[in-house]
């Protein structure tokens, strides 16, 4: 089976792509800065989800030398929610160097060398911003990849197999010509046609050239390997409100999980179940539990909470809507709820 026509994919992306704050209009010119944002943010996060934050990040700082004069806990604030906050910690070390250097390099060598951009975010920005000849490869362009040529290896296995036939699309004289429209097409097309369930393959412009199409198993592909069950940790946070409203909150260390983050005092993420000793004297409320999923595990928290005349020592007294990581959110608003329900009595049997 002869290769699908880059230049048709063009033609229908022309036609068919979707409006993105952080693409550039038709004929105009990439903006780096833009460009480098959105595929950070997009890192394990779904556009509509990048969206917003997007809008916000470039109100408070409109170029890269914005970014790079905030300080780090006011980059982290704003990120708050967004998740792989590794990715903000990399996003500020990256704005400084490259303002320091005076702008972007046009390179992929000298992209990769930037903190925080890996090999896909470096083809990205290298395509999109500086027209380079190559295609980064992302779950759509996976997905897309491993149809178009009936890949059956599972992921991860197949990810070699798979990067070398997204190539082979992105070599045609018409790809190279338009290296970051032809990328974002692949990306369109992944998202709003090849998606993984249920894939529109009548309207495709690839479809006669789809091999896993023409087998009838394009909805199976691309195959994943099982992966092992998340193991499971537990914690007890602790909601403390004072007479003024104010939460007690603390900064998590700058390196590890949720790191330099904001979070609610607790026991940590890997502590016994049952463990619940306060920090201080108070009639402390259950809250009930909240769950939440991380790369590598899954986290259950007992929420506790208190109104306290004072907060404990080492706390800082910050509003309620404080930005927070979601787990985070998720308890405070449990633990404010109980505080707020003048029906609730479950006290914690250590208070």
């Amino acid at each position: 089976m002869s290769l699908p026509s880059a230049d048709c994919l063009l033609r229908w992306y022309h036609v068919h792509r979707r409006v993105l704050p952080w693409r550039a209009a038709p004929g105009n010119r990439p903006d780096p800065y833009h460009v480098w944002l959105s595929e950070i943010m997009l890192q394990q996060t779904v556009v509509a989800t990048v969206i917003p934050y997007f809008h916000r990040f470039i109100e408070r700082y409109p170029t890269i030398v914005d970014l790079a004069a905030a300080a780090d806990e006011e980059v982290l604030g704003l990120w708050a929610g967004l998740g792989y906050y590794a990715r903000a910690r990399n996003l500020t070390r990256c704005a400084r160097a490259v303002a320091a250097a005076g702008g972007f390099p046009a390179t992929l060598e000298e992209l990769r060398r930037l903190p925080g951009i890996g090999p896909y975010t470096a083809a990205a920005v290298g395509a999109i911003a500086f027209g380079l000849p190559v295609v980064p490869v992302d779950g759509n362009v996976e997905r897309v990849a491993a149809r178009i040529f009936a890949i059956e290896t599972p992921l991860p296995a197949a990810k070699v197999e798979i990067a070398t036939a997204a190539a082979r699309l992105g070599a045609q004289e018409a790809a190279c010509a338009s290296p970051g429209d032809f990328a974002q097409a692949l990306f369109d097309l992944g998202a709003t046609v090849c998606t993984p369930r249920s894939p529109s393959c009548m309207i495709c412009p690839w479809c006669e050239r789809c091999a896993a199409q023409a087998r009838a198993i394009a909805a199976d592909l691309p195959r994943k390997a099982r992966r092992a069950a998340r193991p499971m940790r537990h914690g007890t946070v602790f909601v403390m409100r004072d007479r003024s409203g104010a939460i007690g909150l603390r900064r998590r260390p700058p390196r590890g999980l949720l790191g330099g983050m904001l979070e609610l005092p607790g026991t940590g993420l890997d502590a016994a179940p049952g463990d619940t000793d306060p920090p201080c004297p108070a009639d402390w409320v259950e809250a009930g539990s909240i769950g939440h999923v991380f790369t590598h595990f899954e986290l259950r928290l007992l929420v506790l909470a208190a109104e306290v005349s004072t907060l404990p020592p080492g706390l800082e007294a910050r509003p309620p809507e404080t930005p927070l990581p979601t787990v985070m959110r998720k308890a405070l608003v449990a633990g404010l709820a109980a505080l707020d329900d003048d029906d609730s009595g479950k006290k914690n049997p250590g208070s």
